[in-house]
């Protein structure tokens, strides 16, 4: 018999109830974490390029990490958010095809399971300031995680098993058919794996379809299928959410990120790093390293 086994576990990085308002107005955030939202009253907004949803009561909404949105409240604003990272054994996102924002209704349930993550979690709240480009540093990323280690494994695992029911509210019939492989062959599936670990090293279309004994415009289409990118957009998609990982965690250059994450040069890098996030690498750095780290 097969056993099934969970591929994804979550880290909690903060979590709080705030009340906020107008001055709650963020634009081109994009964050290497979850972001996931309960709001009891008021009204605020979340959009992008394409889209806009009303933040509204009784609802929970989720932002999957290196999602670009911006964050807009109103008057009042009545707000339970989490933050959490997500871990993959496989290295390939919970919702590694679906950047963009989802709504679902809350129940009892949920309302409970935020407030008892609040309760068990104290130390959690962002002191600082409600803007991501003060507290999106990895000194605080390491200061919230040093916490779970503190934490008994007793409230370890129930964090663990909340953040789990919370998430799963957001896996439904339509997430479900946008990671849907039918027709694709368990090959082309595990090319996914095989790219997220090996990111700095040279990965051509050509090599990926020998690999898996598939024409190149073939593997594209199905690629198109699978991610909703064809294989270099992929490639350049998830080296440039590695290289946002790393400006968050680490204090490498540009240059030494740029080759851990497979680009040529650093003019090359700039250019896609830019075309996939608006920003320029020194632009980004400089929005989320705290001062003095370069």
């Amino acid at each position: 018999m097969t056993r099934r086994v969970l591929k994804h576990s979550f880290v909690l990085l903060n979590v709080d109830y705030v009340q906020l308002g107008k001055k709650w107005n963020y634009k081109n955030v994009l964050s290497p974490y979850y972001r996931m939202y309960y709001i009891d009253e008021g009204e605020g907004s979340i959009s992008n390029e394409k889209d806009a949803w009303v933040l509204e009561p009784g609802y929970m909404y989720l932002i999957p990490s290196f999602t670009l949105c911006n964050l807009q409240g109103s008057d009042h604003l009545g707000q339970y958010f989490v933050h959490f990272f997500e871990d993959a054994v496989d290295g390939i996102s919970l919702f590694h095809n679906s950047r963009t924002v989802f709504k679902v209704k809350a129940t009892g349930g949920d309302t409970g399971n935020f407030k008892r993550l609040l309760d068990i979690n104290p130390g959690r709240k962002i002191n600082r300031s409600p803007n991501p480009k003060v507290y999106e540093k990895n000194v605080y990323y390491q200061e919230y995680e040093a916490l779970n280690n503190q934490q008994s494994y007793e409230l370890f695992l129930e964090t663990q098993g909340i953040l789990l029911q919370l998430i799963s509210k957001f896996i439904g019939p339509e997430q479900l058919q946008k990671s849907d492989t039918t027709g694709i062959p368990a090959k082309v599936v595990d090319l996914l794996g095989f790219i997220q670990l090996n990111l700095g090293k040279r990965l051509t279309v050509k090599e990926l379809a020998a690999m898996v004994n598939q024409h190149p415009d073939y593997l594209s289409r199905l690629f198109l299928k699978l991610t909703g990118e064809r294989p270099l957009s992929y490639i350049h998609t998830k080296r440039i959410e590695r290289a946002q990982y790393l400006m968050m965690t680490t204090q490498q250059s540009l240059s030494q990120i740029a080759e851990a994450t497979g680009f040529d040069n650093l003019p090359h890098f700039s250019k896609v790093f830019k075309k996939k996030t608006s920003l320029t690498p020194g632009q980004y750095r400089e929005q989320n390293h705290a001062t003095g780290m370069l």
